[in-house]
């Protein structure tokens, strides 16, 4: 996908988001953040918004320090200012990712073709996923993504953050007989393998194309975005399950990507 492609994905999803909070209201509960109200998951989206923005519009050579989850779950402005505050915050990011140039040099966590392509990719995703939190929070049906995004989302998953925890890991850890998983996309082309840590938590190595698995995920690309992202059951009907289901449980409990 374009970098163009991305801010405008980002700039619809931040937009469904704030009108499916709004009809869910501020104190209804969200299933997919256990313990969150939509208030918490505005206050959570907004913090973030603005901290991505302040990378792109003053092009920030380093990361800055950031508040806790805690601490953003308890700031932002009063419940009566929260949605204005989130969708002040959301428009902010768009004009400021539109108005960057293709060479912006700025700080980053991920692999990306430049810093620009990273967080409009990175944001896009992130809003889509809260996105789908504040439907389930509303009651909603869940809007589905186009194929090509939702293969993109999947591959930073297993490629980026996945790919990140591999390279933390000792050459030990990397090393012997672990359990492993296919993830393959039946409507776009788009495979990868993820070999895991003995104890199924963590991946101890990645890369993209296919090949023997102990678990084997196959379905439409927006399935598997929202199932390893964690918000649909591998039983919701979207996605396959064949080989040792266990291991995708493990998987599952284990990867988590969470505010540092």
């Amino acid at each position: 996908m374009e970098v163009a492609e991305y801010i405008d994905a980002l700039d619809c999803e931040g937009a469904l988001l704030a009108a499916a909070a709004e009809r869910a209201g501020l104190l209804a509960a969200v299933p997919t953040c256990p313990g969150w109200r939509v208030r918490d998951l505005l206050r959570h989206q907004g913090h973030v918004h603005r901290w991505a923005g302040r990378f792109v519009a003053e092009a920030l050579a380093t990361s800055v320090p950031e508040p806790g989850e805690a601490e953003v779950l308890a700031g932002g402005p009063p419940d009566r200012e929260l949605l204005g505050w989130f969708r002040a915050g959301h428009t902010a990011l768009v004009e400021a990712l539109r108005a960057a140039p293709a060479d912006l040099e700025c700080w980053t966590f991920l692999p990306a073709p430049s810093p620009r392509a990273f967080w409009a990719r990175r944001q896009a995703h992130e809003t889509a996923i809260h996105r789908v939190d504040a439907e389930l929070a509303a009651g909603d049906v869940v809007t589905q993504v186009a194929a090509d995004f939702a293969a993109s989302g999947v591959d930073e998953l297993i490629m980026g953050f996945f790919g990140r925890d591999q390279r933390r890991l000792s050459a030990e850890q990397r090393t012997g007989r672990h359990p492993s998983v296919r993830v393959r996309a039946t409507d776009v082309t788009a495979e990868w393998l993820v070999t895991l840590t003995e104890d199924g938590a963590r991946a101890a190595s990645v890369r993209r194309g296919g090949g023997d698995a102990d678990c084997r995920l196959e379905g439409p690309a927006a399935g598997l975005y929202l199932l390893l992202w964690n918000r649909i059951d591998p039983v919701a009907g979207q996605v396959t399950v064949g080989g040792d289901p266990a291991v995708l449980e493990s998987w599952r409990a284990g990867m988590r990507v969470t505010w540092e």
